[in-house]
């Protein structure tokens, strides 16, 4: 509302912009055209008098819903003279048209104004044309005549406050399914840096450890690893980070062949995650069973990220010498994950396995959203267990 009371001009929102809407100055300029040739019969207007109160009554109209009191007040200022003059013209109805859009879209103040000025020249109008004895009747129902016309109006106003009211609430909707959805991405955006930021670092750390109580003849296969483990992580960062553009190529230069950041990782990556796991201290065997083609991109990114961030919290937290095993069953509808390993925690737990710390916490997130609960803790006699089983057709 631009003033109070008062009510748009015009549609709200999208609906103005409709393609094939008529113009609302085409369709009253057609309403006032109507209206004069209905009005303009043999003998009604029969001299320029006549004729200049007829246009000064319907041409108003063209622009009644871009200026309505101005128009209500040129057309009743018109139909006064046309009384004053004693001239009874049928198109003195255009003050009824004027009211219904004052009701519609003026401030209420205005349209109570043009509705007493309206009954006021009904009563004159009945006192003047009525005839004999009939005064009473013609006023009821030329005041009837006036409310109707207001009552239209102030329906269209309801009408109208309604269908804005509605529109402004699709909007808020949508803006919330906008802001939760940006939310999301950021969580799953801040997941995946997690994940692929700890890996390599995990890595890394373990590998210089291991640098420098390597052999020559060694040293030189552990720094390859280092770099080819630092080029992943940037590879994984760089996918990540990508996802934050709206479109276009993933910035950044490729590392050399292979670097593919379109790409998720999947289950068929599990092996090399393995390898290079064991080559930085921890042994790890992998066992995959089922065929792993039929299970969705999606879902093999979740398994791929479980698995790493498991046997990167065995690596970081269990002792040297450890052993790990990766468990991975695909089956039609599900995916279960095992990561069990036998390294004896300092303590009761491990950092973040009471579900603080974002690692466990990232790994739940990842398993509810296709419909699994993951299941951490140590395991009997030591070490420790990641269970999970996924729905890859659950997710949302």
């Amino acid at each position: 509302m631009t003033e109070t009371g008062a009510v748009r001009t015009g549609p709200p929102g999208a609906l103005a912009r409709l393609p094939g809407r008529v113009p609302p100055l085409v369709a009253d300029a057609a309403l006032a055209a109507a209206l004069f040739l209905v009005t303009l019969g043999p003998g009604r207007v029969a001299n320029g008098t006549g004729f200049a109160l007829q246009t000064a009554l319907v041409l108003p109209l063209v622009w009644r819903r871009r200026a309505p009191r101005a128009v209500f007040g040129v057309i009743a200022a018109a139909a006064l003279a046309q009384w004053l003059l004693g001239v009874q013209l049928p198109a003195d109805a255009a003050l009824l048209v004027a009211l219904g859009t004052v009701t519609a879209r003026a401030p209420y103040r205005s349209a109570w104004a043009a509705a007493l000025v309206a009954v006021a020249g009904a009563v004159l109008a009945a006192a003047r044309w009525a005839p004999e004895g009939r005064f009473p009747a013609s006023a009821a129902a030329m005041t009837a005549a006036v409310a109707a016309s207001a009552l239209l109006g102030a329906n269209a106003r309801i009408r109208w406050a309604a269908r804005a009211e509605r529109l402004a609430r699709l909007e808020l909707d949508r803006d919330e399914r906008e802001r939760r959805a940006v939310e999301e991405e950021r969580a799953r955006i801040a997941r995946e840096l997690h994940d692929s930021v700890t890996h390599g670092l995990s890595v890394v750390v373990a590998l210089a450890d291991a640098l420098g109580h390597a052999r020559p003849a060694d040293a030189s296969a552990v720094t390859a690893r280092i770099a080819e483990t630092g080029r992943q992580a940037l590879t994984d960062m760089r996918r990540a980070l990508g996802l934050l553009q709206e479109a276009g190529p993933d910035a950044g230069p490729h590392t050399g062949p292979g670097d593919d950041r379109r790409s998720p990782p999947g289950i068929g990556q599990l092996r090399a995650l393995c390898e290079q796991m064991e080559a930085a201290g921890l042994v790890t065997r992998l066992r995959v069973d089922g065929e792993a083609a039929g299970v969705p991109a999606a879902a093999q990114l979740t398994v791929h990220r479980l698995v790493q961030e498991s046997l990167t919290n065995a690596l970081r937290h269990a002792p040297q010498g450890s052993r790990a095993e990766v468990r991975v069953s695909c089956a039609p509808g599900a995916v279960t994950v095992e990561v069990t390993d036998d390294g004896r925690a300092a303590g009761t737990g491990r950092p973040g396995s009471a579900g603080s710390g974002r690692g466990l916490a990232g790994m739940r997130e990842r398993a509810a959203a296709f419909g699994g609960v993951l299941e951490a803790g140590p395991r009997p006699g030591g070490g420790w267990r990641v269970f999970v089983r996924l729905d890859p057709g659950g997710a949302p």
